[in-house]
């Protein structure tokens, strides 16, 4: 299917199955939930971050599904609950503590978000991302995300880790769309959402950690439901190699905040259709802990780098 044919297929079908306040749905029931905005400063959750402690780190690692063990391997001068950071969302998946983390790892001062709220929880695209809005906020520059993933390139390995190049945003909405962010702009080039100096770290931590590590496409549904086999193989033709259900949203973001972008999958199960078991939440646990003291050690070395200058 030509990517130009798949996009408006996917665009008409949101379209088609919105409902009168704009947001999709699935089930009658949704219908009449409207989602309402939250008008929550970032600066009142930044500022609180800055009280919390007086290291004032440029890097921050959002941890997901898989990489929480980064969280143990830092020297933590202050953990803050999200329920204390004004307009945070409370991850209610397991795997994701909700916590900011301020400390060190490998040397340097980071803030680690341990834990994301996701689309598919009810959240909207502005609350999702509001976290990266505060980071940067709050200083921010350099910014690594992370995230299961099933891969869709049979050359992939469960346990095995992807850095991403590029991604397809399949989710069906944007972070963007709406009130414009004061101080920001609306159009955003997302050409290079990757940084390719931050990138070229990565690569260089992994060489030195003996981290196998692959490159790829990956691409962000809305979930919870996980893919047909169908839509993987749909998927594969269009570019993706690997698919997940977070990380897009808070890449454009952190773009629109001048962030410089990393992002890093751990392929914790093959896609539908190339898995040949059903596909489950305690499966992508499972993989991920198993992957976790190479994930931890890749991190480490990367954060021990000298951080590229921001854009």
């Amino acid at each position: 299917m030509p990517r130009i044919a798949a996009n408006l297929f996917v665009a008409q079908f949101h379209a088609h199955y919105k409902n009168k306040y704009g947001q999709p749905h699935s089930c009658p029931e949704t219908i009449n939930a409207p989602q309402v905005r939250r008008q929550v400063n970032p600066k009142t959750a930044a500022d609180t971050l800055r009280r919390a402690s007086k290291l004032r780190a440029r890097l921050a690692i959002v941890l997901g599904s898989g990489f929480q063990s980064v969280a143990q391997a830092m020297t933590v001068a202050r953990a803050v609950p999200y329920a204390k950071l004004a307009g945070f969302p409370k991850p209610t998946v397991a795997g994701h503590t909700g916590k900011a983390i301020i400390g060190t790892l490998g040397g340097t001062e980071i803030v680690v978000l341990s834990g994301r709220a996701h689309y598919y929880e009810g959240h909207s695209l502005e609350t999702v991302t509001f976290p990266i809005r505060v980071l940067a906020e709050y200083g921010i520059e350099n910014i690594l995300l992370t995230n299961a993933a099933g891969g869709i390139n049979k050359k992939f390995n469960p346990g095995e880790l992807m850095l991403l190049t590029d991604h397809l945003n399949f989710i069906g909405d944007n972070p963007l769309r709406g009130a414009l962010t004061k101080g920001r702009e609306r159009f955003i080039d997302l050409t290079q959402t990757y940084d390719p100096a931050l990138n070229t770290s990565i690569q260089a931590a992994a060489r030195k950690t003996k981290t196998k590590l692959h490159r790829g496409v990956y691409c962000a549904l809305s979930g919870p439901s996980y893919e047909t086999p169908a839509e993987i193989r749909a998927l594969a033709k269009l570019g993706a190699d690997a698919v997940g259900m977070s990380t897009v949203p808070e890449a454009i973001v952190a773009r629109q905040c001048g962030l410089s972008v990393a992002a890093l999958s751990c392929i914790t199960n093959p896609a539908a259709g190339i898995s040949k078991t059903p596909l489950s939440h305690a499966e992508v646990l499972g993989i991920g802990e198993q992957a976790s003291t190479q994930a931890v050690k890749l991190i480490t070395e990367f954060s021990a780098g000298k951080m590229p200058a921001t854009h």
